[in-house]
């Protein structure tokens, strides 16, 4: 068991039972699946591509990426229905802890002039999406094989059904959210 789950289970969630004055244990916030995704509209010219990001993307994930594919043609951007134009992979159970840990204690630190993530990425339903400008600052992608910089979007999925329960769930996580300037 991750550390991070062990610590939920032990304090977190009665800490999050008692703040959040829930009566069942089971209706304390939780957090169910995290997605990964990376669009890749430069794939309708460069085959290739999207070998790179999916090796590079099942590196920092462990896990194999799924394939999105155009839902339909669009002729101003030289897309055909069935294309690939993203990968993206759901992570739960022990992977999406092992994440949540790797994510919070080595990639946010690495970032660019990184003072927490911001409070408004939050989408009204307990949901928590941030944007990830380059794929390099996860320590399974060698710099020195990476042709192109890419992004890549990540949601953390939780139980919670409003906002401020989703922020006192992931705050206790571990995530470094940016304090407000008054």
């Amino acid at each position: 068991m991750s550390e991070i789950k062990k610590q939920y289970i032990e304090k977190i969630r009665p800490q999050l039972k008692k703040d959040l004055k829930i009566k069942n244990l089971m209706a304390v916030p939780k957090l169910t699946k995290i997605v990964i995704n990376m669009g890749l509209g430069e794939a309708v010219k460069d085959k290739g591509i999207i070998a790179e990001f999916e090796s590079q993307l099942t590196a920092i994930t462990g896990q194999k990426p799924r394939k999105n594919k155009a839902r339909q043609s669009i002729a101003g951007f030289n897309l055909r229905e069935g294309q690939v134009i993203g990968l993206s992979v759901s992570l739960r159970g022990q992977r999406m802890y092992d994440f949540l840990e790797k994510f919070v204690k080595i990639v946010l630190p690495r970032m660019r002039d990184f003072r927490g993530v911001p409070l408004k990425s939050f989408d009204g339903q307990g949901n928590y999406s941030i944007g990830i400008s380059e794929q390099i600052v996860f320590p399974e992608v060698d710099y020195s094989k990476v042709k192109k910089v890419k992004g890549l979007e990540v949601t953390f999925i939780t139980t919670a059904k409003e906002n401020k329960n989703a922020e006192k769930l992931l705050e206790l996580l571990g995530m470094p959210f940016e304090k407000e300037e008054k």
